[in-house]
């Protein structure tokens, strides 16, 4: 597999803020009702997929209802100007992202609330404890982090929103959260990790006992784990090229590129 210039604007990972635009023109979503009763919420299918996993295993669609999900230009436009009239300014550059710049538009977000009666569509409740805390307490082991942190404003440009949730995947997702980390950080990150040269290696529960270590020229620091697969995560300068057959005897391997400058290439490996 070749990389080309153009795919550095899609992938689960990539970073969607005011610096850094949506290319809508580069990348091929797929997308699908969130849910049948509300046919115009969508979703890009992988992203709907573990949603649809994580809803189940809590039993959230009892309690949870989608607000929005994928957003043409048009429409983040005609949110983004309704919210000025009606809510001011201020207001809407704290929790409307410009069009172009919403991660609504890649089809990897959704808001949630807590059903009920009333839903407010810029600010639906989504509080911290029940079902809501339920799916947000689990939302990681599906892929997704709660993207807008109130101490990381500073760097998403975005108030704290606890009902909006970004699909990056695992392990990414369960990295960053044990981290502590924004998507702008764990981006910022994985810049030290040169594909070739150094990479990330993160063990999973799932995969046997958790361990994370970093790994330089092919050389583990720290006690080897029982577990069988590993994940190592590196990052390729988009000017480099990269074929997926360097990647040796990988079980899996996901491209993504992060809007910026590059890809972020997540291999899972067998351990024997």
């Amino acid at each position: 597999m070749f990389l080309t210039a153009k795919e550095v604007y899609s992938g689960n990972l990539i970073i969607v803020n005011a610096a850094h635009p949506y290319h809508e023109e580069a990348s091929k979503i797929r997308l699908r009702p969130v849910r049948r009763e509300v046919p115009d919420i969508l979703l890009e299918e992988h992203t709907l997929l573990q949603l649809s996993g994580l809803m189940a295993e809590i039993n959230g669609w009892e309690g949870i209802v989608p607000v929005s999900g994928w957003r043409s230009f048009e429409e983040q436009q005609n949110i983004f100007e309704t919210s000025l009239q009606e809510d001011g300014e201020e207001f809407t550059r704290k929790f409307v992202a410009l069009p172009g710049c919403s991660e609504h538009q890649t089809g990897l977000a959704i808001d949630l609330a807590l059903k009920k009666e009333k839903v407010d569509f810029i600010c639906p409740d989504f509080p911290y404890e029940g079902v809501c805390q339920k799916f947000r307490e689990r939302a990681a082991a599906y892929g997704f982090i709660e993207r807008y942190q109130e101490e990381k404003k500073r760097l998403t440009g975005i108030a704290k929103e606890p009902w909006h949730f970004r699909y990056v995947g695992r392990p990414h997702a369960q990295i960053m959260k044990e981290q502590g980390m924004c998507l702008e950080e764990y981006g910022a990150f994985l810049k030290q990790f040169p594909y070739g040269k150094r990479y990330y290696c993160w063990r999973d529960e799932r995969m046997g006992e958790a361990q994370r270590e970093e790994v330089q020229g092919g050389e583990q620091k720290g006690a080897r784990s029982k577990t069988r697969k590993e994940v190592r995560i590196s990052y390729l300068a988009a000017e480099e090229d990269f074929c997926a057959g360097e990647t040796e005897d990988y079980e899996q391997c996901e491209i993504s590129g992060d809007n910026q400058s590059g890809f972020i290439i997540t291999i899972i490996k067998n351990i024997k």
